[in-house]
Parts: C-alpha cells; sequence; structure tokens
C-alpha cells in the first residue's frame, strides 16, 4: 500500500502519548477559553499583555481596513506596501532605536529568511541549543556552516569563537560568524545573557541576531525586549504574542535590510500582510509602550505563582510570563493535564521532539489578564495534582 509510512508513523506517536489534535476553541482572552462548551481558566494563552480584544486595537483594525483594505493584494515589492506598513515599520525603528525594519507574514517566516540570508557559504552560524525549530531549519537548509552551544553556555560559544578565529587566522580566510539565540526562551521562559552575548559578539566582530517573540512587550521599560538590555544587530519579533495581532517583523541595519529585499525568497514572494493588521499593529505598540502596568502585573503574578507552589514542584523560575513545571514522562504529564482540565485549568503539555526526552512538561503563561485569585487556585490545584 502507497504512503504506509503515514498511519505508521501516526500509530507511533499515539503509542509514545506524543500525538497531537487540534482543539476547537469559540472564544479566548488572556484569562479565559472555551473548548466544546466547557469555560476554563486560560494558562496556555501567548496573549501576554491582555491586548487580545482591546477596544482601540479592534477600532485601529476598522480604521485600517477601512482605509487600506483587508488585504494587500501584492507582494511588498509590487503593489503590496502601503502607508500603513511603512507606519508600522517606523515606529519599530523608533521603539528598539534600529535603523530599518520588514514585515513578515510569520515569525516561522521571518526565522527562516534571516537564516537563509545570512546563511552563505562564506558564513558561521552559532545557535544556542534550544533555539525555535524555525532558526534550526533555516540554518540547516542554508549554506552556511552550522554550530549549536549549550544552552546559554556562554563560555562555550566563545570557545568555539576563538578556535573559529585561530583557522581563520591560519589559512588567512575570512569566516562571517553570526550568534543565534532567543530573548526569552518559548519553553522554558529563562532569558538569554543578552549583555554577554552582545559583548562577545562585539569582541569577535561577529553579528547577534535575537528571536524576541516572547520578549517583545514583557521586557523593558516601554516593552523593547532585548533592545532594552543591550545593542542587538538583527531582532526578530511576532506579533501574535504580546502585541495581540499577527505576523512579524525583523529590525536590522540598513544592508541587511536592502539585501532582504533583494534576495531574500520568503519576502519577495509573499504577499505583504493585511495593511489593516499593520494599521491595528500600530496602535497596539503604542499602547504597550505607555501601559507599563501590565508589564508590572505580569511580574506580580509571577512572583505569587512561584510563592505558592510547593517545593516538591519542579518549576523553571524565571522573570518572563512562561514557567514550566517539569513532570518528566509523557503520559504522567498527559493525566496532570486531564486532572486539572477537570478543575476547569487548560494546560498544556509540551512533549518531546519539541523538550527534550524524559522533560515533558507544563507551560503555564502568566497573563495581565489575571487575577490573585486566579493563580491562588492555579496553585492549589497543581499542588493537589502533582505531590
Amino acid at each position: 500500500m502507497a504512503f504506509e509510512f503515514l498511519s505508521a508513523n501516526l500509530a507511533q506517536q499515539k503509542q509514545r502519548a506524543r500525538y497531537r489534535v487540534r482543539q476547537n476553541v469559540a472564544e479566548q482572552s488572556g484569562r479565559y477559553v472555551t473548548i466544546d462548551d466547557k469555560r476554563y481558566l486560560n494558562f496556555s494563552s501567548n496573549d501576554y499583555l491582555g491586548l487580545n480584544h482591546h477596544a482601540e486595537i479592534n477600532q485601529a483594525l476598522t480604521e485600517g481596513a477601512e482605509r487600506f483594505g483587508a488585504c494587500a493584494s501584492g507582494s511588498s515589492l509590487i503593489t503590496g506596501y502601503s502607508y500603513a506598513h511603512q507606519a508600522l515599520e517606523n515606529d519599530i525603528c523608533d521603539w528598539l532605536n534600529q535603523p530599518k525594519c520588514l514585515l513578515f507574514a510569520s515569525g516561522f517566516s521571518a526565522n527562516n529568511a534571516l537564516m537563509h540570508a545570512l546563511g552563505h557559504e562564506s558564513c558561521q552560524l552559532y545557535l544556542d541549543k534550544l533555539s525555535h525549530a524555525s532558526l534550526i531549519d533555516g540554518a540547516l537548509t542554508s549554506d552556511a556552516k552550522v554550530k549549536r552551544f549549550l544552552h546559554n553556555d556562554t563560555a562555550q560559544l566563545q570557545r568555539f569563537l576563538t578556535q573559529q578565529q585561530a583557522l581563520a587566522t591560519e589559512y588567512d580566510t575570512n569566516i562571517n560568524s553570526v550568534i543565534v539565540s532567543e530573548g526569552v526562551f518559548s519553553m522554558d521562559g529563562d532569558q538569554a545573557d543578552v549583555a554577554n552575548l552582545a559583548k562577545i559578539a562585539q569582541q569577535h566582530q561577529a553579528l547577534l541576531y535575537l528571536d524576541d517573540a516572547h520578549s517583545i512587550g514583557v521586557i523593558g521599560d516601554k516593552g523593547q525586549g532585548s533592545s532594552s538590555i543591550a545593542k542587538v544587530d538583527i531582532v526578530m519579533g511576532t506579533f501574535g504574542k504580546s502585541i495581540a495581532t499577527s505576523g512579524a517583523f525583523v529590525a536590522c541595519d540598513e544592508l541587511l535590510a536592502d539585501y532582504l529585499v533583494n534576495f531574500s525568497r520568503h519576502y519577495i514572494y509573499s504577499t505583504a500582510i493585511s495593511p489593516a493588521l499593520a494599521w491595528a499593529t500600530k496602535k497596539s505598540i503604542a499602547i504597550i509602550q505607555h501601559e507599563h502596568w501590565r508589564r508590572e502585573k505580569i511580574a506580580e503574578l509571577s512572583q505569587l505563582l512561584a510563592s505558592k507552589l510547593s517545593d516538591k514542584i519542579q518549576l523553571i523560575t524565571n522573570s518572563s510570563s512562561i514557567h514550566a513545571i517539569v513532570i518528566g514522562d509523557e503520559i504522567a504529564t498527559l493525566e496532570v493535564c486531564k486532572k486539572l482540565r477537570e478543575k476547569g485549568i487548560w494546560l498544556t503539555a509540551i512533549r518531546p521532539p519539541t523538550v527534550p526526552n524524559k522533560s515533558s512538561r507544563l507551560r503555564v503563561t502568566v497573563t495581565a489578564s489575571h487575577e490573585d485569585k486566579d493563580i491562588n487556585y492555579l496553585a492549589d490545584c497543581i499542588n493537589e495534582v502533582i505531590t
């Protein structure tokens, strides 16, 4: 029978407790989600700042659709680049103190585009071991040499770069080095040592590329993400998390932006993002910069969660919105999720290959929409079903 591997691989996924299905979501906010006619406290949302359904952003979306249309109707290099896109790019440049900005349909597309653009045969890409799949896929399918350093191990990264520099000197060759990491890592919620990475990059005349999807909006006094910590050469950020719209951006210098416009297939051959969404995103970023209380609330609720959980719970502590509770076994993790859902709590079981073997976990996201009583209830329930 043709394509037997399809059913065989799916059967294997089920046997290993790694089978995945989509959920039919009726409505959701940063605080609640309704699935199969049941309402849950939602601790799986990436709407970190609670801006989804914000009246001013929705109004901007309507205004954008009326003024520019719901669809760009072309790629950015044909007829798809409108004033809405230009205005949004300018705001992002001002926000992150970067010379240029380009918009992409998704973070996955943007990361792939950059890895391919920087993946010249003369380049060496150094990726953090826990870099997002889009970064790994893009790097490995590029023409560059790829080396991965242990998670947040800047000492090992330093050794790799020093060794490469010595080889380049010995053979009188030029190597273009790019350090690739994430501002906040999506599964553990821990931060990269951005200041040290920037220092290492400068020392070795390397470029520093950061996927700031989970940093933007949450980190920094105005939500600038990693750019509030150090000078980052290239920043990728998504709109579908804290910013609560859709799409992504890459902020960089003028030379790289010009190169992407001319050589990035992801950028050249994709229809530009909706100008209405671009207009709504512009409004969202303005709100993010001024409403500091949203970031402050996340920090307060995160501290409350850590203080309420039992010492027997393996919590990866951090200062972001993401809090990982490691359980280990896939089946045990799924069972914990089931028990929590029976108590009205929606949490997602994160299993391999997204995380390493024997490190399946609950990925808890705390948002500005949650209240103290939500966190207290969550902690009580987790303590009951795990300990």
